[in-house]
């Protein structure tokens, strides 16, 4: 079983930069790819960015590409997603999932594991 539990949310002003991290528990995790999605209020719960089990392939929604770079540390077991010129619709909860790496990477019901979220805020 993979428990994800992320961290490093918080209230930032538009243009400022947060990293969100997601410590992992269980085995292989170099087996899982791993991806970020967010959801604001009222709206879907929306992809992110993914990265493949090696950390090889990077995948990104049109939405942050150029702003947000995904990242892992197999040895820790931990991903990461650095957020640079945060904008006000970046608000969201952001969830860290865990997916087979055979799995559609873009789509949220490809994966099999959930973190609890963590909030993110930018402000005008």
């Amino acid at each position: 079983q993979v428990q994800l539990v992320e961290s490093g949310g918080g209230l930032v002003q538009a243009g400022g930069s947060l990293r969100l991290s997601c410590a992992a528990s269980g085995r292989a995790f170099s087996s899982y790819a791993m991806g970020w999605f967010r959801q604001a209020p009222g709206k879907e719960r929306e992809f992110v960015a993914a990265i493949s089990g090696s950390g090889g392939g990077t995948y990104y929604a049109d939405s942050v590409k150029g702003r947000f770079t995904i990242s892992r540390d197999n040895a820790e077991k931990t991903v990461y997603l650095q957020m640079n010129s945060l904008k006000p619709e970046d608000t969201a909860v952001y969830y860290c999932a865990a997916a087979l790496s055979w799995a559609r990477l873009r789509e949220k019901y490809e994966y099999s594991y959930w973190g609890q979220g963590t909030q993110v805020t930018a402000s005008s």
